[in-house]
C-alpha cells in the first residue's frame, strides 16, 4: 500500500438473481486515484485538498467535491507512510478538567471530527478541576505529539506540557497570556450580561451569585462581569457565595445563600448548570417555588438543563463548534501561519426557572427569609 492509498471493505457480490449482496470483506484498496476520477480532479489536487493545502491553488468548489467523494468512498490516507514522510505523530493532546462533563465531551467530539478530517488523531487528557498540574502523560510529549489543545484550564496547571515545547492552543483562557500560541474564546462576559439583564428586566435586585469555586481566567471572567452588569443598577444587592462543582455543592451553597442573614435573594445565579441543579433542590427543600419565590439560572446548557423541573434558564455555548475552532487553530500554528484568535458568540435561552420576583411582603413569611 503507497501513501496515498487505505484498505477499504468491501461493497456486495451478485447473486443467482442479479440482484446486489453483501459480500465478505474484500482486499479493495481506495486510492487517491480513485478519489481523483470520481472528483473530477487530479491525484495533485486531491493530495493539495486532503493535505489542507489547497488555498489559493484548488477551488472552493473543486475542494469540496474531492471531500465529498473521500468520504463516499471511504477514502482513508496510510498515516504512518505520511508521518515518516513530513516528520510529525499526527497525534494532538486535548487536556480537559474533567471527562464526565457534558461540555467537555462535545469539546473533543468537534475536535476530533476536524481533527479526522485532516489525517490527525485527538489524545483526551484530564488534569483534575483544571488547576493540574497537568504532567507529562508520555514519556516524552515532544516525541510523541504534534501539539496541545487545552480547555479552561488554570496557566500554572500546564507548565509540564509547556516545558515540552509544543505549540500550545488555548480554550477559554486569557487571550493575553503569551505562552500560547494562539486562544480561541467563547463570549462568557457577553453570556453573563445576558443572563443579569434578563433577571434585571424581570425586576430582580437581590441576586446572590453562586460562583465555581476554581482559580481560572473563565471564572474570574464571570464574577467581574455579574458585578460590572449590575454596577449603578439602582436598589441592586449582589453577593457572592463560591460553589464547589456538583450537585451536592450547589445545594449546601445555595442553602447557604437562602437562610442566610439579610433580605433573602429573590434569584441565584449559577456559573454552571450543575450547580444550577443543586441549588434547585435547596430551593425546594426549603418549601419555596422556583420560580415564583426565587429565579434560577445555570450556565453551558447540559442535557441537565431540561432534564430538571421547571427547565433551566441558562446560556447556550457552541461547544463542537468551540472544538472545532480550537483544531483549526492548532493546524494553522503546525502550518507555520499565524492562527486567529476567535471569539465565539453564546445565547441566553430562557426557559422556566426564571420569573418575576415575589411581591416584598411575601419574604416574611418564607424559611430564611426577612
Amino acid at each position: 500500500m503507497t501513501s496515498n492509498e487505505a484498505a477499504s471493505p468491501a461493497g456486495a457480490h451478485s447473486g443467482a438473481d442479479g440482484a446486489a449482496h453483501p459480500g465478505p470483506r474484500a482486499a479493495t484498496r481506495v486510492t487517491s486515484r480513485d478519489v481523483a476520477r470520481a472528483a473530477g480532479v487530479s491525484q495533485a489536487a486531491v493530495s493539495l485538498v486532503l493535505g489542507d493545502k489547497w488555498r489559493g491553488r484548488v477551488s472552493p468548489g473543486k475542494a469540496e467535491a474531492v471531500r465529498a467523494a473521500a468520504r463516499e468512498l471511504g477514502y482513508r490516507p496510510n498515516l504512518a507512510a505520511r508521518s515518516l514522510r513530513m516528520g510529525r505523530t499526527r497525534t494532538v493532546l486535548l487536556v480537559v478538567p474533567a471527562l464526565t462533563t457534558e461540555f467537555f465531551a462535545r469539546v473533543y467530539t468537534g475536535a476530533a471530527r476536524v481533527a479526522a478530517e485532516h489525517g490527525f488523531g485527538v489524545v483526551v487528557y484530564p488534569s483534575p478541576e483544571g488547576i493540574g498540574p497537568a504532567r507529562d502523560p508520555f514519556d516524552s510529549a515532544a516525541a510523541t505529539l504534534d501539539g496541545v489543545i487545552a480547555s479552561s484550564m488554570a496557566a500554572e496547571a500546564l507548565t509540564p506540557l509547556r516545558d515540552a515545547d509544543l505549540p500550545l492552543v488555548m480554550l477559554d483562557s486569557d487571550p493575553d497570556d503569551d505562552r500560547a500560541d494562539a486562544t480561541v474564546n467563547l463570549d462568557i462576559a457577553d453570556g453573563i450580561r445576558q443572563l443579569t439583564g434578563h433577571l434585571s428586566a424581570l425586576g430582580h435586585r437581590r441576586i446572590t451569585h453562586l460562583a465555581a469555586d476554581v482559580a481560572s481566567w473563565t471564572f474570574e471572567v464571570r464574577a467581574r462581569a455579574v458585578a460590572d452588569s449590575l454596577r449603578g443598577l439602582p436598589g441592586a444587592q449582589l453577593r457572592r457565595r463560591p460553589a464547589a462543582f456538583g450537585v451536592e455543592a450547589g445545594l449546601h451553597a445555595a442553602h447557604a445563600a437562602l437562610t442566610g442573614p439579610g433580605p433573602r435573594p429573590t434569584a441565584l445565579l449559577c456559573d454552571d448548570d450543575i450547580i444550577a441543579a443543586g441549588a434547585c433542590k435547596a430551593v425546594r427543600r426549603l418549601g419555596l417555588r422556583i420560580p415564583e419565590d426565587v429565579s434560577v439560572t445555570g450556565f453551558d446548557d447540559l442535557a441537565l438543563a431540561v432534564a430538571v423541573e421547571p427547565e433551566l434558564t441558562t446560556v447556550r455555548l457552541p461547544a463542537e463548534e468551540f472544538g472545532e475552532a480550537g483544531i483549526r487553530a492548532l493546524l494553522t500554528v503546525l502550518d507555520g501561519r499565524p492562527a486567529d484568535a476567535p471569539t465565539l458568540p453564546v445565547e441566553l435561552v430562557v426557559r422556566g426557572s426564571t420569573a418575576p420576583p415575589p411581591d416584598a411582603p411575601g419574604y416574611a413569611a418564607r424559611p430564611g427569609g426577612q
